[in-house]
């Protein structure tokens, strides 16, 4: 089993891609190497092959990453299955996990996010789920996704050594940031998503 993140960028047009391309290769790079783990195509979509487990996290790491542009977000799917071809590039590989990173990808509309296993309760339940965080995940301001990316990439790290790594002024203000993003229980979904999906299999 493995996990298939397919996303675009939205609003990418409003800013030179040499602003948010960077950013965006950074975080990528550190799940793989190009093209056979991961690719941009068409300018501004892009899939990634990441495990099971961690794909959550990674999509929210990404989301902060593009984020930190107030202008641009991230439209994802993250489809779960089996690989049944692994190519040198990651958009000629297929199986279950391709497919269902497609459909889910086609399926989102309006949210910038979703979720599609083999199981359908447990896609029910994260419907649900993301449905309530991306209502705070949606309106991070530039500053708090900066703050939230710094976080999620580095979880031993207390508040004080967060606002020594980002130049900020006081551990009070990452606090309060943090806070508005909701961080916490965003930290809280991803170790549920984490037990629930290895209960399936």
């Amino acid at each position: 089993m493995k996990a298939v993140i397919t996303a675009d960028i939205i609003d990418s047009r409003k800013l030179s891609s040499a602003v948010w391309l960077a950013d965006l290769k950074a975080v990528l790079n550190q799940y793989g190497e190009e093209p056979k783990d991961w690719e941009i195509y068409r300018g501004d979509s892009f899939q990634l092959l990441v495990t099971v487990e961690d794909a959550l996290e990674i999509a929210l790491l990404i989301k902060a990453a593009i984020k930190q542009h107030k202008e641009l977000d991230v439209r994802m799917a993250i489809g779960v299955g089996t690989i049944d071809y692994l190519s040198d590039k990651i958009t000629e590989s297929n199986g279950l996990a391709f497919i269902n990173s497609g459909e889910c990808f086609e399926n989102l509309k309006k949210q910038t996010l979703g979720i599609h296993t083999p199981w359908e309760e447990f896609n029910a339940m994260f419907a649900v789920i993301l449905s309530f965080m991306l209502i705070i995940a949606d309106n991070w301001t530039s500053t708090s996704a900066e703050i939230v990316k710094k976080a999620l990439e580095n979880p031993e790290i207390n508040q004080n050594q967060l606002a020594s790594a980002l130049n900020r002024k006081s551990q009070s203000s990452i606090s309060s940031s943090l806070k508005r993003a909701a961080y916490e229980e965003i930290k809280n979904m991803i170790a549920f998503y984490k037990q629930e999906i290895k209960k399936q299999w």
